[in-house]
Formats: structure tokens, sequence, C-alpha cells
């Protein structure tokens, strides 16, 4: 009876520590500064190709720096930089049955092209939006069609068309490989004709090398350093946008600080711990918000074969729809990933669930796409209810909006129920392959 006393004070001793040490680590007043800082004015809502994106950056470096993680394989430092090109519209010409349109009233999609130029003899179908119809739920299956067409946009749908056009008349990113290949363009026309008889269209783009670069550092493993576990979320937001309120600064603070200031607080409570048996890489991606090309280019530098798992952390500022101390993962039924982190969770006050809205496609929509793509058991962890968020994005995306309190349950839920695939006692079923 000595003895079994004697166990279960030395089990709740150890339980108590283990509580006392996670608290300690990953404190209330840590995770507010991290989420301070990345969601301040100062970095000017953290927009891919601008000053504020390389602030953040470096901010990010630091920490990794203080934690003292080490950079990727063959890399020099904790950047991981890569480049693309920027296509940005610089002439446009459009005639519509001899009429020349405006270019104010001409929007571009799709074009890969340093000069492109057709006419009716090209056979490029028109199609016509129906004004009776908002302009987003015809505007986004037909941007997605990758088909060349011409698309007729009746006056009455200017307002989203325009708001829509700003963020087109910024540019494309593609690769160098895919400059000049054939394009499947679509130029958007505001005008009131609907019978198009004849047409010419003219464009010519700039072409800018615009420099990336993911922010990413690891912990060698022991026993398996050679299996992976990744840690993520991304850094980059919206920028400048349309002012409201007289602010016009995206903060992006739930999107993704409370994601990023996540992942910087894993790497440093994994590195306090010192006990993991695989590498962990903590990575925070660039690009998201303009096509996710910090975690493509990421992915293509690993075997994903390697990676045992990517916890990919995407907005947990506030309570999610199953209440407080709740979260939920992407791609639940993919793979047994979720199924192991209850397991780890069980007699905790903290609970995973599968994703509530599955008609968003969120699986698809973050960094872990790339990965789960090849086959990876990769995930995104999430709080945000995606559904009724008013504040996402938009300059109200502020810090304090957000719920620290949720920010910091979620990432020591995240960290405890890790432990087992961290420590390599537990590997999640890898997902089906998508084919090309």
């Amino acid at each position: 009876m000595k003895k079994i006393t004697y166990l279960v004070l030395l089990l709740f001793v150890s339980h108590q520590t283990y509580a006392q040490t996670i608290e300690q680590i990953i404190s209330k007043e840590y995770v507010e500064r991290l989420i301070k800082t990345l969601s301040s004015d100062d970095m000017q809502g953290r927009a891919t190709f601008t000053p504020g994106i390389d602030k953040a950056a470096k901010f990010i470096e630091s920490e990794f720096k203080s934690i003292g993680l080490k950079p990727l394989t063959d890399e020099n430092g904790l950047r991981q930089s890569f480049s693309k090109i920027q296509l940005k519209p610089s002439e446009t010409s459009v005639t519509i049955n001899g009429k020349l349109i405006n270019p104010s009233n001409v929007m571009v999609s799709g074009n890969t092209s340093e000069s492109l130029s057709f006419d009716q003899s090209s056979n490029t179908p028109v199609v016509n939006f129906d004004s009776s119809k908002s302009f987003m739920e015809q505007f986004r299956p037909i941007s997605r069609s990758g088909k060349k067409q011409i698309v007729m946009v009746n006056p009455s749908l200017a307002d989203d068309f325009k708001r829509i056009k700003v963020r087109l008349d910024q540019g494309s990113i593609v690769d160098q490989k895919n400059i000049n290949s054939k394009p499947n363009v679509i130029v958007f026309i505001l005008d009131e004709a609907t019978s198009v008889t004849d047409y010419k269209i003219e464009l010519k783009n700039t072409l800018l090398n615009m420099p990336l670069f993911n922010v990413a550092g690891i912990i060698p493993g022991k026993s398996k350093s050679k299996e992976i576990v990744v840690f993520s979320g991304h850094y980059d937001h919206l920028g400048i946008i349309k002012s409201v309120e007289q602010d016009s600064i995206a903060n992006g603070a739930d999107d993704d600080a409370s994601g990023i200031t996540g992942m910087i607080a894993l790497a440093k409570y994994y590195k306090k711990l010192n006990n993991n048996e695989r590498t962990l890489v903590f990575v925070a991606f660039t690009a998201e918000e303009i096509g996710g090309y910090g975690s493509q280019y990421f992915s293509s530098k690993l075997n994903s074969d390697d990676v045992i798992a990517m916890f990919n952390i995407e907005m947990i500022g506030k309570d999610s729809k199953f209440g407080p101390n709740t979260a939920y993962i992407t791609g639940f039924e993919k793979s047994d990933f979720g199924a192991i982190l209850q397991k780890n969770l069980k007699g905790t006050e903290f609970t995973f669930h599968p994703d509530p809205y599955p008609s968003q496609q969120l699986f698809y929509r973050s960094d872990n796409a790339t990965l789960a793509a090849l086959g990876v058991p990769a995930h995104t962890i999430s709080t945000v209810q995606i559904d009724g968020d008013k504040l996402y994005h938009t300059v109200k995306d502020e810090f304090s909006s957000l719920d620290v309190n949720n920010i910091l349950s979620t990432i020591r839920g995240i960290a405890k129920s890790a432990v087992t695939i961290v420590k390599g006692s537990d590997t999640p079923m890898r997902i089906p392959k998508l084919s090309n």
C-alpha cells in the first residue's frame, strides 16, 4: 500500500512539474509580446514585397536565434530565400465593337506573357455577367476555370469590379519557366455591351524579379534525426488596404500573427525540453495570401517521405465554435493525426475536433496543402469561426480583438498533444497523394 501511495504521489508531482514547466516556458506575457509585435502598425500589415514583411522576418529571426534554432540544411542562415517573377500590367488596349474601352474599365487575370494580342479571329469565347446576380458569385468560378475568355460586366456591378481590379493591377506571380507560356487569359470589361461582334485585345506586362523568404530553423533529432516534424504558420498579410475610419493597416493579428506566435512559442518549448527524437522544423511562410508560394518552395526542398507530420497553425485568436479550450483540425478524416492528438490530451482540459466547416474546403486553403498533396499527414489547427468572422481580412483584425487566453490554451494544447509524435512513439498514417 505504501508503494502504491508513493507511486501515485510521484506521478502527481511529475504532472505538476510538467504543468509548471509548460506554463513557465509558454507564459501569457511571452505570447502577448510576440503577437503585439507582429501585429503592430510598425509592421505595416506585413504585405509580401514590402518593408513591413522584412521587419517581421527580422523579428522572427531574432526570436529563433535567442531560442537557439539552427538553420535548415544547405542554408547559411535562418532565411530560406528564393525569388519569383512579378508580372505587372503596363499597357492595356481593348476595342469592343469598334469602341476603344477606357483602361480603367478593363482588368486582366491569368496573363503570363510579356506581350499578348488577339482579336475575333481567335474565336475566344465572350460571356456576360448576369446583372441580377452578385459579382463575386460569378467572378470566382470564371477566374478559376483556367479558360481563355472575354467577360462583359454590366456597369451595375462596377463597385465590386473596381475593388477586384485594384488587386489584379498589382500583378501576378509566376515562375521564370512559365513566362510566355500559353496564357489562359481572362479579360473582364466593364461595359453595357451584351452582344460583341468584333474585338481586339492588346496587353503588355512589365517583368520584375522579386525576392521572397521563409524564416526557418530546426532542432535536430536524436535517435530518429532523419524523420521530420514540421510546425508552421504564415507571417505575411495584406498590408495597406482601403481605409476604414482613417485606418488603412490590415494588421493581421489573428491571420496569422496568432499562428506565428504559436509556432515560435512551440520552438521555445521543445528546445527547452530537449527530448525530441525526431528533427523538428519551425517555419514562418511568406506569400500565403498571394498564392502559397512560401510553403510551395519549402516543400520542394524536402523529401516528403521524410516528413512524419505537419502542424500548421492558422488563426487561433478567438474561441472556436466548440467553446473555450478547443480547436479543430482540417482534414481530420484523412489520417489518424487528429486521433493521436486527442489520445495525448485525454484527461486534460483541452480537446480537438474535426473541421466544422467542410464546405469552406479549408484543408487545401492553407500552407499544409502542398505537403498534404504529397501524402504527408499535414493538417491545419485553427479556432476561427470562418463562416461568421467579420474581422477577417479587414483593418479591424488587431490585437485588441483577440483573446490571449485562447491563444495560450491552444498553444499549450498543441504542445501536449504532439508529445508522442515529437518523441517518435507515434507515426500518423499517410494521406493519399493527389494525382497530378
